[in-house]
């Protein structure tokens, strides 16, 4: 086992709330998409694979840009690239207001997806750089920006766009505009902080490097976890509504409420599992945040209404402390790529949880949405190849 130097300088709060700030910006307007999804399931006649294909469409491209981004950046850190990503989502978010027909979804779709795809690797460097060795606690602020934004996607919906319409999304450039503003700011701190690095001789931290077939092995546990946490939480975030409307009968409002309720235990549960990684080691919290949420997701289908909201707060809670672990623990194992690591870590997430959406609502056109939530628990099963991942804490 080889050794790999980082340099390590005091924890810069401020930086890290700017970013989880600008997260937040960035995944409130991600979300206006799937929380649309019920008046553009109306109004263009789209059925649930077209959904799941929008889906796809914003998040493929984090899927095969992200690792590229983020190793392009490791080798040539550009820090006003992140102020140009959210410029990306700006464009993106009026081109999805202005869309009239499914293809020009599409387009819009694709476009927001890649300033998100811009914005994850760059961000999740600026918070490593930031945490003065508090990686977990900066790495989960960093996804609290962006869970608590997400949750507040369908409250947008149910009181702003849904009552307004598809076009009133226009206004929410206006957010992009402000994060636009924060990340330059960033930008600056970014190149102010490296040129201290060069210059100030600060001290160092050690850490350890695996063998590269132990590497390769871990990274593939690493996908597999990844794929059960995102394609569980994609297909709630596309289609919970759906699921809640269907089973129960509720209004589109009432279920997007709901909607928000499960993705606000989702941010909670985020910003939980760093510092306690922090503390505990993240091998144990990936173990606990993955398979403590088993039995409640198994029951969660088959609940009446009141049981479902509790189980779905439960399942949120105790299986999103997972990520921000995850992306410490792959960062970790190697350091001196961070910027690729988040990158694979960010782009497989979404991609793979946009390629479950897309393929579990063609299913539910053939079987309904209630069978395939009754099936959708079976994935959290994958937790157990958590005991093969090495103990680096």
């Amino acid at each position: 086992m080889t050794i790999q130097k980082t340099t390590l300088m005091p924890t810069s709060y401020s930086v890290i709330l700017a970013v989880s700030g600008s997260h937040l910006i960035n995944d409130l307007i991600q979300f206006l998409l799937p929380a649309l999804y019920p008046v553009l399931k109306s109004e263009y006649s789209l059925n649930y694979f077209q959904l799941g294909l929008l889906t796809l469409a914003q998040q493929i491209t984090a899927c095969i840009l992200q690792p590229v981004m983020g190793l392009y950046g490791d080798l040539k850190p550009k820090p006003y690239t992140l102020a140009v990503s959210m410029m990306i989502v700006a464009l993106g978010v009026v081109m999805l207001a202005t869309a009239d027909s499914f293809m020009l979804l599409l387009v819009a779709a694709t476009v927001l997806g890649v300033g998100s795809a811009l914005f994850h690797p760059e961000a999740s460097r600026v918070c490593r750089m930031a945490s003065g060795g508090k990686r977990g606690f900066a790495q989960s602020s960093f996804q609290v920006g962006g869970n608590t934004g997400t949750a507040l996607g369908p409250l947008a919906a149910a009181l702003f766009v849904l009552p307004l319409g598809q076009v009133s999304t226009v206004w929410f450039g206006l957010f992009a505009v402000i994060g636009v503003i924060i990340l330059i700011w960033v930008a600056q701190w970014f190149t102010n902080h490296q040129r201290i690095v060069r210059t100030a001789g600060t001290p160092e931290i050690s850490l350890p490097q695996l063998p590269r077939k132990r590497l390769i092995i871990s990274f593939a546990i690493i996908g597999a976890l990844l794929l059960s946490k995102f394609v569980y939480v994609e297909t709630y975030k596309s289609y919970y509504t759906f699921f809640l409307i269907e089973k129960f009968g509720l209004e589109i409002k009432y279920a997007q409420t709901l909607l928000f309720v499960f993705l606000g235990a989702v941010a909670v549960g985020t910003f939980v599992g760093g510092p306690v990684g922090d503390r505990i080691g993240r091998r144990k919290v990936i173990w606990g945040s993955i398979l403590g949420a088993l039995p409640f997701a198994l029951m969660l289908p088959h609940a009446n209404l009141l049981g479902t909201v509790v189980l779905s707060i439960i399942v949120g809670l105790v299986l999103a402390s997972a990520f921000s672990a995850i992306v410490v623990f792959a960062q970790e194992l190697l350091p001196q790529k961070v910027g690729m690591v988040s990158g694979f870590v960010f782009g497989f997430a979404f991609g793979i949880g946009a390629l479950g959406a897309a393929s579990l609502g063609a299913l539910a056109d053939q079987i309904g949405m209630q069978q395939v939530f009754s099936y959708l628990s079976v994935l959290l099963f994958l937790g157990l190849l958590t005991f093969y991942l090495p103990d680096i804490d």
